[in-house]
Formats: structure tokens, C-alpha cells, sequence
């Protein structure tokens, strides 16, 4: 699919447009017949209907062509951030958009304090980390247990100090069993390739050995030919 044309400032050239989502090229593909239509498009179109979306000829996959110099044009463009409904105005080149939409500021971002999760504008995470998150550490609990509190706990009085050390010790067991099987499925793996590579080297040998087997086959041949003459001339001098 395309890029909407109302993200563009001032009107795109016809010529830029997909023929059948009738938005902004996106890595456009040519069909023999000339057509020129978005890659998401026109692929899935000519798998399953054979033809060019137009309708004038059949078509298949392996005939589209890549459009590189009108890619290029379009690229050139000037788009409108991804995120503009969540406030921000930039306007930058198409070719710079995905960049710019990683680290635009507000790109969506969850809060990263364990049991929250709340999602923000990226540029306001770390601030409510800090000072707004229920979740954020308040300190370490004084009724012996050493565990970091969060604000919310503190403010509804949940904390319980057994409680609190069983569930952690559930959550460590849990972590040590998944490591567990990483590390088995890792062993697993590596016996394997470990196993592949010396089938792989048992064959090399072999071939090798065999290589040498035919030479010294030659070679010893090749003497035979060479001292059976100067024998024979040894003998009638």
C-alpha cells in the first residue's frame, strides 16, 4: 500500500500515484504492458489474478520490473511524520521517514517500571518513570524484608513482607527453569551442528584420502614407466 496523499504538502504529480490504491508510489513495480503500481499492490494481485490490474494483458510475477529512478523522485518528497495525529508537525523527506519515525518524539512508548506499561509520547517517558509512575521505586522496605517498594504499594499498604519474598522467589524459580531450557535447547543445537560438522569433516577425509590413494596409484605408475626404460638400455650397453 501506498502513502496517503494528504501527508504530502502541495499536489503529487499523477505520475506518483498507484493505480489501484490511487495513493503515493511505494517501491513501485512496472508491468510490461506500463502500468506502474505499489509493490504490496500489485504482487498479491498478479499471485492470484494472473493479469495486470488494468486488465489489458496477462501478466506474472517474474515479468514486474522495478521503477528505480521514479522511486528515487518519489523518495525526494516531503511527507508529514507518521505520528502527526499524536502531535508532532515535522515534515521531512520520504527517504529520511523511517529514521525520523524512530526517534520522533512522539512515537509510542510504554513505560518501562515492571507493572505498569502505561503508553506515552516517547519524550515523556523517562519523566513519568521518574516522578508520575505508581510503579517507580520509592525506597527499600524496613520490615526486613530488603525489597524495593514501589509508590503504589506504599500508598495502598499492600506490601507483606512474606508475601512479597514468595512471590519473588516464584518469579526466580520460573526465570531459572526458562534458562534452563534455553540452555538445553542451546546444548542441543550446538551437539548438533558440533555433530554435522564432524559427519562434514569424516567425508572430507575420506574424499581426501581417496584423492591420495588414486595419486600414489599414479605416481607409483608413473615410476614403473620411467625406470622400465633406462633398465632396458641399461642392459644392451
Amino acid at each position: 500500500m501506498g502513502f496517503d496523499l494528504d501527508r504530502f504538502l502541495g499536489e503529487v504529480d499523477p505520475d506518483f500515484q498507484c493505480h489501484l490504491c490511487h495513493k503515493v508510489l511505494e517501491d513501485p513495480l512496472t508491468t510490461p504492458c506500463g502500468h506502474v503500481f505499489c509493490a504490496g499492490c500489485v504482487l498479491p494481485w498478479v499471485v492470484q489474478q494472473g493479469n495486470c490490474p488494468a486488465r489489458c494483458r496477462r501478466v506474472s510475477a517474474k515479468e514486474l520490473n522495478h521503477v528505480l529512478p521514479l522511486k528515487s523522485l518519489i523518495l525526494k518528497l516531503d511527507i508529514k511524520c507518521d505520528h502527526r495525529a499524536r502531535g508532532c508537525d515535522k515534515v521531512v523527506k520520504l527517504q529520511n521517514l523511517p529514521e525520523h519515525a524512530d526517534m520522533c518524539d512522539f512515537s509510542p512508548a510504554k513505560c518501562r517500571n515492571k507493572g505498569c506499561g502505561e503508553e506515552l509520547d516517547l519524550r515523556d517517558v523517562d519523566g513519568h518513570m521518574r516522578e508520575s509512575c505508581d510503579y517507580r521505586p520509592a525506597g527499600m522496605c524496613q520490615g526486613g524484608c530488603g525489597l524495593v517498594l514501589t509508590h503504589r504499594e506504599l500508598g495502598l499498604g499492600e506490601h507483606r513482607c512474606v508475601k512479597a519474598l514468595k512471590g519473588l522467589n516464584s518469579v526466580l524459580q520460573a526465570e531459572v527453569k526458562k534458562r534452563e531450557v534455553r540452555a538445553s535447547k542451546r546444548e542441543k543445537s550446538l551437539l548438533s551442528q558440533l555433530s554435522a560438522a564432524q559427519n562434514e569433516l569424516q567425508v572430507t577425509a575420506l574424499r581426501y584420502q581417496k584423492k591420495f590413494t588414486e595419486y600414489s596409484t599414479r605416481l607409483d605408475s608413473l615410476t614403473k614407466a620411467v625406470s622400465s626404460p633406462c633398465k632396458v638400455r641399461g642392459r644392451l650397453l
